[in-house]
């Protein structure tokens, strides 16, 4: 399972409640996803918005430093602050994949959420590595600057 630790470690500014025993069962871009004790990243244009990720079981968030914080966020909502969400989501998942392979046995692992099964076979699927280009970077130039430095 993903811990608050895990995550506070790989950012510099945090804010909100300190506490070590916060566990993240899921991590999702999507706010309107069911997240369960949720950490949202909003990497995505159409992420949506951090009030929907809350009401949907978000408990903590990856947030763009410099942007302001919604005002209905409550004061003890841990909030880890990055230049560049997309690599934040990266390190995050680094560090996730590592202690997996450090572990021999999993009784429970965090669900990372990128996007709804519904929408799977909205596109074609192709292997032409042109098009799979295209498309990421696509993805890249869509993306909003906020990350860690």
């Amino acid at each position: 399972m993903l811990k608050y630790q895990d995550v506070s470690g790989l950012f510099s500014k945090t804010s909100g409640i300190d506490d070590e025993r916060i566990q993240f069962y899921t991590v999702s871009v999507l706010a309107e996803a069911p997240q369960p004790k949720g950490l949202f990243i909003p990497v995505l244009e159409n992420s949506g918005s951090l009030q929907e990720a809350i009401a949907n079981g978000a408990i903590a968030a990856v947030w763009p430093k410099g942007e302001a914080i919604p005002k209905f966020t409550p004061n003890h909502f841990p909030m880890f602050y990055t230049e560049d969400l997309l690599k934040g989501l990266e390190e995050i998942m680094k560090t996730y994949q590592d202690y997996l392979l450090q572990q021999e046995e999993m009784k429970e692992t965090t669900k990372f959420i990128f996007q709804h099964k519904e929408l799977l076979n909205v596109k074609d699927p192709t292997y032409d590595i042109a098009v799979m280009a295209e498309n990421i970077n696509d993805f890249s130039s869509n993306q909003s600057k906020a990350g860690e430095e």
